[in-house]
């Protein structure tokens, strides 16, 4: 496997960009090949078997594309499909964990407060995460859900008031109940930041997963001998599987970065920012 292939990262949507971000700054020499499923984002209220079935169909694509790992970049993917994937698959399969175990160790009040979709608080990984680190450490986990957040998210309204009303329905609750410590179950949620601060202050530390999968993408890409030896800055290539038009502006405000469209898989281009259609 060539050093120089792309990383291949997957969300439902655009809030895997929020990991990507973490990924570009662990990895600065690395290129990238980022899609998001916005044809059938959000996969939280989906059956098991539909989100590992457009799972599979995504990571397809990206290995179709000459990617040398992919980071499942979806808290709801990553409970469902993680196996299935590393089984299917020659490529290193890299998935995300809710960040409980960071907050159990940060928490002066013992009790942890978990924002996530529905898909997440009904896979196992979550559990999981709740029986081997704030179980025994005897830290009060209050949970929250909502399918309201990540449609808000990818249609640009992350600050938007409708979006703050949302969040003071959900997060009241575990404020009330003596949560320092919010776990952002989803990629989504770190665009929520400024509306949470503007909400709440400082009464949560956020806490997200994005950090530590960087981290860990970085041990197993050298532990497999394949991180890029380039010296120059690596750059990035973005698909859709929706519209392009649609997403396209959101996606280039997350970034904070102008996005040159192009319809074409095999589009030259001269922008390392372009967001192309795919179809899985």
């Amino acid at each position: 496997m060539s050093n120089d292939l792309p990383i291949g990262v997957f969300d439902s949507g655009v809030g895997g960009l929020s990991v990507l971000a973490d990924l570009r700054r662990a990895l600065p020499h690395e290129n990238f090949v980022y899609l998001a499923d916005t044809a059938h984002v959000p996969y939280g209220a989906r059956s098991d078997d539909e989100i590992r079935d457009l799972t599979d169909r995504a990571v397809t694509a990206l290995h179709g594309l000459g990617v040398k790992a992919v980071v499942n970049a979806c808290n709801t993917s990553s409970a469902f499909s993680l196996a299935h994937l590393r089984a299917r698959f020659n490529i290193p399969v890299i998935g995300l964990v809710p960040a409980v175990k960071p907050a159990v160790q940060a928490t002066k009040t013992g009790v942890v407060g978990v924002l996530a979709t529905p898909g997440t608080m009904r896979g196992t990984l979550l559990s999981d995460v709740i029986r081997e680190f704030a179980d025994p450490a005897g830290v009060q986990v209050v949970k929250a859900v909502s399918t309201e957040l990540v449609p808000l998210v990818e249609t640009g309204k992350a600050s938007s008031p409708e979006t703050r009303a949302v969040l003071r329905e959900v997060l009241t609750p575990m404020l009330e109940a003596g949560a320092d410590q919010l776990v952002l179950g989803c990629t989504h949620y770190p665009f929520l930041t400024g509306s949470i601060h503007a909400e709440f202050g400082r009464a949560f530390a956020l806490v997200d997963s994005g950090a530590a999968v960087a981290r860990h993408t970085r041990n197993v890409l050298e532990r497999g001998h394949v991180l890029s030896e380039r010296q120059e800055g690596g750059a990035a290539r973005y698909f859709v599987t929706g519209e392009v038009e649609r997403h396209a502006g959101v996606i280039a405000s997350l970034l904070g970065e102008k996005v040159q469209n192009e319809r074409h898989l095999d589009a030259a281009g001269h922008s390392p920012l372009r967001i192309e259609h795919i179809d899985t």
